[in-house]
């Protein structure tokens, strides 16, 4: 990674004018006209060493300058007031760092200590169908998941369905009061009968009271209401299976909050040797809050006082579960930004527990996905759009856009639909909410999925076209396009372990869509098929090789692949 190459600079000429540099920030400059990197370290400095930072800075430089061995990795090193250090790199060390990254494997990043770490996303509740309110938790987990698959890291994913809660209760009161027996029941029924049933126990307190009921009878192991549970788990299971398999979302566990069930009574034990269980009121609770809280934090109920459990206890029964069988470094748990509170109180009782002693556990909050009047994402009918509808209408929408359109085959229609709704997401931060623009995210241009499919693709049609034999780069670069075109593939390390560091797909999806727009600018610049200058050509169609090759491995990272054309 550049930025430690420059760091190690730093720290190393610092011991030579006992300076003591710890923890080195070396980032990237946003005035390239300027420099490539810059150090503003000199300001702290200057607080200790009662020097002024240009005084200090002026000191780093010169001894740098005094080096030979660190004379080949910078154009220039300059300090500029009031103390900033200004990098410019060589085109030595550039094309140092680019042959590295096509002669290894993973582009030659180091990576970083293993860890096995636990994830959990996707989280769909059964007996209703997927809609774009599912999106986010899918889609931004599965690219968090094979960006640390990547690193190295061993990743067990569990899609932890919400399989024992009240609409449940509601399907099963639905089918029974509508004399469909359980051989006969369809997808369709599901469908129809939890919304009708959803909106029925609103106003009707008795209802949802039995419903409340046959939910608890369930829990407690009632055959008849378990057959049921079974049939409904079955039919729903197979169609959230057929949408992820359709998202190529895939999870290593199909576990959900009934599977949890097994591991309450041990983990109840270890609550009471641990005296953290308390009665109030009836109820079962834990007392979580601390000292140093600004708010007030409510105990986390752990059973209610008719003895039924809530998500909180199933919650802590799958973490008894994992803890035991899997012993992992990490959690990490995707969901919805509005259980934030619930997932404080239920690690605060891991944290009594003694849990987070030997794993960190991490909850991801997002955001919802908006119509452009800003609020959540409906039809016209003001519901939220069935994933299969939306699909279809990304998929129309994109095939109206061009009339090449037409004639792309449904494999490849396919892939364009989950590059445009995938993108969409990804290059967003996951925690905001952001607006789904169909037409706008079905363009070519702009940054959307569908521009950096063509850019890729583009690329790959001029590589096809020429015969290239060249393993590894000169060390010229030919022109300030050239240049910027490097100096963003070098990035790529550093951005990587950023957003693997930050549990943010946005920041590789928004270092590919800077790429691509390199990318474009140098092709428009240099028009490679024409090019007479043999060493100048061979070396643009292995720099091309290469970024082409970063597109579509990250692409992948994100789960998005690459048509055959468009």
């Amino acid at each position: 990674m550049i930025t430690t190459k420059i760091a190690n600079v730093i720290k190393e000429i610092g011991k030579k004018l006992n300076m003591e540099l710890e923890n080195i920030n070396v980032i990237e400059s946003n005035r390239k006209d300027l420099c490539d990197y810059q150090f503003d370290g000199t300001f702290q400095l200057a607080k200790t060493l009662h020097k002024s930072p240009l005084e200090i800075g002026q000191m780093l430089v010169e001894e740098i300058k005094k080096h030979p061995e660190y004379s080949h990795l910078f154009q220039n090193v300059e300090v500029i007031p009031p103390g900033f250090l200004n990098f410019t790199l060589s085109s030595e060390i550039i094309n140092e760092i680019l042959n590295e990254m096509i002669q290894n494997d993973k582009f030659g990043i180091t990576l970083p200590k293993k860890q096995k770490i636990f994830m959990d996303y996707g989280g769909p509740n059964i007996a209703k169908p997927l809609h774009v309110g599912h999106l986010r938790s899918a889609i931004v987990g599965e690219a968090i998941k094979r960006m640390l698959k990547y690193l190295g890291h061993d990743v067990i994913a569990d899609v932890h369905l919400g399989d024992y809660g009240l609409q449940i209760g509601e399907v099963i009161y639905g089918l029974k009061e509508k004399n469909i027996s359980l051989e006969d029941i369809t997808l369709q029924d599901l469908e129809t009968i939890y919304p009708w049933m959803n909106e029925r126990i609103k106003n009707d307190e008795i209802v949802k009271e039995q419903c409340a009921k046959i939910t608890k009878d369930l829990q407690e192991g009632q055959e008849e209401y378990h057959a049921y549970f079974e049939k409904i788990k079955k039919i729903s299971g197979d169609d959230i299976l057929r949408i992820y398999k359709y998202l190529d979302v895939s999870f290593d566990l199909w576990l959900g909050e009934s599977d949890a069930y097994p591991y309450i009574e041990p983990l109840t034990k270890e609550l009471e040797n641990k005296n953290l269980l308390t009665e109030s009121e009836g109820a079962k609770v834990v007392f979580i809050a601390k000292e140093s809280d600004k708010k007030e934090m409510p105990p986390l109920v752990y059973q209610k006082k008719n003895k039924a459990y809530l998500y909180g206890t199933t919650d802590l029964a799958t973490i008894y579960d994992r803890i035991h069988k899997y012993h992992p470094d990490t959690f990490i748990y995707l969901t919805d930004y509005r259980q934030k509170l619930h997932f404080e109180s239920v690690f605060r009782v891991c944290e009594k527990l003694g849990y987070t002693k030997d794993a960190s556990f991490e909850h991801i909050g997002f955001g919802t996905v908006n119509g452009k009047d800003g609020k959540p994402f409906k039809t016209r009918e003001g519901k939220s759009p069935k994933l299969d509808s939306l699909f279809e209408e990304v998929k129309e929408t994109f095939k109206k856009a061009n009339e090449k359109n037409q004639d792309m085959s449904e494999k490849d229609l396919d892939i364009l639909v989950n590059a445009i709704i995938k993108f969409a997401d990804l290059q967003n931060s996951p925690e905001k909410d952001y607006i789904f623009d169909i037409t706008k995210f079905s363009n070519l241009t702009g940054k959307t999925g569908p521009y950096i499919l063509y850019t890729y693709l583009r690329i790959e049609s001029i590589l096809k076209k020429e015969s290239n034999s060249l393993k590894e780069l000169n060390q010229e670069i030919y022109d300030s396009i050239d240049r910027e075109l490097r100096l963003k593939i070098i990035e790529l390390e550093k951005t990587l372990n950023y957003a693997v560091k930050m549990r943010s797909p946005a920041i590789l999806a928004n270092f590919l869509y800077e790429l691509c727009v390199n990318m474009n600018a140098f092709y428009e610049k240099n028009h490679i098929n024409n090019l007479r200058e043999i060493e100048k050509k061979e070396n643009w169609l292995l720099l091309f090789q290469l970024a082409n090759k970063i597109v579509k491995e990250m692409l992948l990272l994100l789960g998005i692949y690459l048509p055959e054309r468009m």
